[in-house]
């Protein structure tokens, strides 16, 4: 019997904790077999029901399907990391094309990215603190997807403040706050205080589509309140919210050339649309690096990034960042003097689980509205910054080598507008530059999360709303957005959840 994804939902638990070389090989052939076989089969159906369509559009000598894209070979979103699944783990699976030994290693790092971490001494799973934002990865990334906002702001969730003053560093990054440092922990073990807490005001913007239809933004206005030390006036906070983890290894593998091949620092083309690389301080490799992963593209690589939640999110020190979150602040030891709280062998199996998630399989690709939806995001210029299609170079895990994927991104910072500025600089992003989201997936998000709250601070309620507070370099696509038809929008909304 083939393992499909109703049976990997079944057994996923019981896969974790079963360290047996004959079961990794007997589950990530079968995987293997599935997905190639439902590969085939969808995109044999697919070329059959395309031929009829442009069959039928020779007969009545009409141009209106042959204008529209075939999105057949998008469907493997993932290329060979790609999983045919239509469950809530859309997001969680391993990726089908792992080696037995990779696939261990992914499992392992699988469980300790689920682990709850507790206050030290305890010798299972301890480090957490004195002072945090939550206490394991899966929190801040609920089955490895999109935190939603959360109703109590100063609850334990996926929302945080970045934080800094005006300035940059030696190294050319932010400025850290006295006594805050470079993130704010509203969150302390027992008889600490926590740094601040977090509080949000709103106003409200109105945009109107040409046919008379309304849309109501809310917009957030941020401020700390019942801070353990006077905060200064000149204090510079960015809200963020975590963001989906699956396909990470694919964006780390883009091989450098191809991502700066889509600046254009002087609009060449005069399309108001720039793109701008961020280089960053690698504290791994001591070395200015293209930035990738971060909301403003300000982190060079996913050890760093898994390394940094562990240390700023969880208060946990490891070999990349040996010091407490609050190193020389008053709330911001524990006394104990413990060491590295999580061995290296850990931070590298969590760094190996976020590069070797599969990436689920887009779908509805014979659909007429979405082959149009399709169409209507090319003319709208969407595609310039959420660029289709990446390939990826030599890579260390072999799953990732070489894979044509279909990701939505540039990974580009790119002027946002004044509507979704933050004004608060990152390295060479500025305050109003935000790296390119990818979209791939994204039609899972309510399925796999249970909501559609979008951005970096979960502010836009749906789709609708992520593109109405697109400004600055996107100002001319959101402009066309608000022209189309009640029929083009939603034919480009079914688009964007087909992916």
């Amino acid at each position: 019997m083939l393992i499909n994804s109703q049976h990997w939902t079944t057994i996923k638990p019981g896969l974790k904790r079963i360290h047996n070389h004959f079961v990794y090989s007997f589950y990530a052939f079968n995987t293997y077999i599935f997905n190639t076989i439902m590969k085939y089969i969808s995109i044999l159906s697919l070329l059959t029901i395309s031929s009829l369509l442009l069959t039928s559009c020779a007969k009545d000598d009409s141009s209106e399907y042959k204008e529209l894209p075939t999105l057949i070979d998008r469907q493997l979103a993932g290329g060979e990391t790609t999983i045919f699944i239509n469950t809530s783990n859309a997001y969680g699976t391993p990726a089908p094309n792992l080696s037995a030994s990779d696939l261990a290693l992914h499992l392992t790092g699988d469980l300790i990215f689920e682990s709850v971490y507790v206050t030290p001494p305890n010798s299972v799973n301890g480090g957490l603190g004195p002072i945090f934002n939550n206490s394991s990865c899966i929190s801040c990334h609920p089955k490895d997807g999109r935190a939603p906002f959360p109703t109590n702001l100063n609850a334990r969730s996926g929302f945080f403040f970045r934080v800094s003053l005006p300035g940059i560093t030696e190294n050319g990054g932010p400025v850290p706050v006295p006594n805050f440092g470079l993130q704010i922990q509203n969150q302390a073990v027992f008889g600490v205080e926590p740094e601040a807490k977090f509080h949000v005001t709103y106003s409200s913007i109105t945009e109107e589509f040409a046919d008379g239809t309304k849309v109501i933004l809310r917009k957030p206005h941020y401020s700390l309140v019942e801070s353990y030390k006077p905060i200064p006036s000149n204090i510079l906070i960015s809200p963020r919210i975590g963001s989906p983890v699956f396909g990470l290894g694919l964006l780390e593998a883009i091989p450098e050339q191809d991502i700066l091949a889509n600046v254009d620092a002087n609009d060449s083309n005069k399309d108001g649309i720039y793109g701008k690389a961020n280089y960053v301080y690698d504290v791994v490799s001591k070395q200015k690096k293209l930035g990738r992963f971060g909301w403003k593209a300000n982190t060079a690589s996913l050890l760093e990034q898994c390394a940094a939640a562990f240390n700023n999110d969880m208060g946990i020190t490891n070999y990349v960042f040996p010091k407490e979150t609050g190193y020389g602040q008053t709330n911001g030891s524990d006394g104990l003097n413990a060491g590295l709280e999580v061995s290296n062998d850990i931070v590298d199996a969590v760094t190996f689980y976020t590069q070797t998630l599969a990436v689920p399989a887009s779908r509805f690709h014979e659909k007429t509205n979405v082959r149009n939806g399709a169409r209507i995001f090319e003319e709208i210029d969407c595609a310039k910054c959420h660029k289709p299609k990446q390939k990826t170079g030599s890579s260390a895990i072999k799953a990732l080598a070489y894979q044509t994927f279909y990701p939505y991104t540039d990974m580009l910072l790119h002027d946002m507008g004044e509507g979704l500025a933050d004004n608060r600089p990152d390295f060479l992003a500025n305050g109003r530059e935000w790296k390119t989201r990818p979209l791939w997936g994204i039609g899972f998000q309510y399925l796999v999360n249970g909501h559609t709250q979008f951005l970096h601070d979960g502010r836009a309620q749906n789709l609708t709303e992520a593109i109405l507070w697109h400004g600055g370099e996107a100002q001319k696509s959101k402009d066309k957005f608000k022209q189309l038809s009640k029929k083009e929008r939603q034919d480009l909304l079914d688009f964007l959840n087909s992916l």
